[in-house]
């Protein structure tokens, strides 16, 4: 079953909000069996514009029963009724900025609903200049009112979610996500009731050092000291991409010597980073104009890592189109 409540407001309209969802899950409730197991609820929260509601539209097509900006004092009565419900299995909720300092009560109340369901809180977070970008893209107004510009909004509403961030069970980063990565991020790690070993989204990605590092890369390795193809006059044109390209760039001993060595690095590291919590990892390869030999390890990495049973994308940054 997927349900869903949005666009809570406050005042009156809030009031009647709390009704609407009471009355709704104490009707579920009074259908529960006797055994049934707790559930599962996940609540979803952190900065405005970092993708809540594409993430809570994903959980609701897992099939939880989805709530948007829930008041505070309704999650554990919300709780207890999920609990109880014969119906909800699965429940997912966003509690945002526009809690304003009720918001100090968060850890307090979460340790309070952890006593009675399975609790997971996960944060979304983006970089300063990915949200100013998204919310000049959207011409919306930041939450947190009109009387002050969008960057001191935002450093506003960080401190303020500060508190939250700490007890959150996982933080992702949705700078380098477009919509669709974002939701197929989510699916990945809860389709299987976050069971999965590796809920890590890896780019492998390409640059050239004359345009210099990627400011998001985790993991950078010069590949410099390759041949260049640029010197032949048949590749020049081309990228690492083509086959023949490709060919030419894996035939060098130190290539294949190159390509065994990282993978092994990168296998030995990546659980390790799993195991503390990453979701997203940019292992990023550069040349001298980022067109051949860079293009071609991200995408030899790509493959091997996918083979190995990660979730890869390949991007190229400077490669031309």
């Amino acid at each position: 079953m997927a349900a869903k409540k949005r666009g809570i407001g406050t005042g009156a309209k809030q009031v009647e909000a709390k009704k609407v969802v009471t009355k709704r899950a104490e009707k579920h409730a009074g259908n529960a069996l006797p055994g049934k197991s707790a559930g599962e609820l996940v609540i979803l929260t952190g900065m405005s514009g970092a993708g809540k509601a594409s993430a809570l539209k994903a959980f609701e097509d897992l099939g939880y029963y989805s709530v948007d900006n829930l008041p505070l004092e309704l999650i554990p009565r919300f709780a207890d009724l999920v609990r109880g419900s014969s119906e909800i299995d699965r429940a997912a909720l966003v509690i945002d900025v526009r809690e304003g300092i009720r918001l100090e009560r968060f850890p307090a109340i979460l340790k309070k609903v952890r006593k009675v369901l399975s609790t997971r809180v996960v944060f979304l977070e983006a970089t300063e200049d990915s949200l100013i970008r998204r919310f000049s893209e959207t011409r919306r107004p930041h939450p947190m009112g009109r009387e002050e510009t969008v960057v001191e909004s935002i450093r506003k509403e960080r401190r303020r979610l500060d508190p939250i961030r700490n007890v959150a069970d996982i933080i992702l980063d949705t700078t380098k996500f477009n919509v669709h990565e974002l939701r197929a991020h989510i699916n990945a790690q809860f389709e299987e009731r976050g069971e999965s070993e590796r809920n890590l989204t890896i780019s492998s990605m390409s640059f050239g050092f004359k345009n210099g590092v990627p400011t998001d890369a985790d993991l950078v390795f010069d590949v410099r000291f390759l041949p260049n193809p640029h010197f032949v006059p048949e590749f020049r044109d081309l990228t690492g991409k083509d086959k023949k390209v490709a060919a030419y760039v894996q035939g060098f001993p130190q290539t294949k010597e190159f390509l065994e060595k990282t993978t092994d690095l990168l296998e030995f590291l990546l659980p390790h980073y799993i195991k503390e919590g990453k979701s997203y990892l940019t292992v990023a390869f550069g040349c001298t104009g980022g067109q051949h030999r860079s293009v071609f390890l991200a995408e030899e990495m790509k493959r091997r890592l996918e083979a190995a049973g990660y979730r890869v994308k390949a991007t190229h940054r400077d490669m031309p189109r």
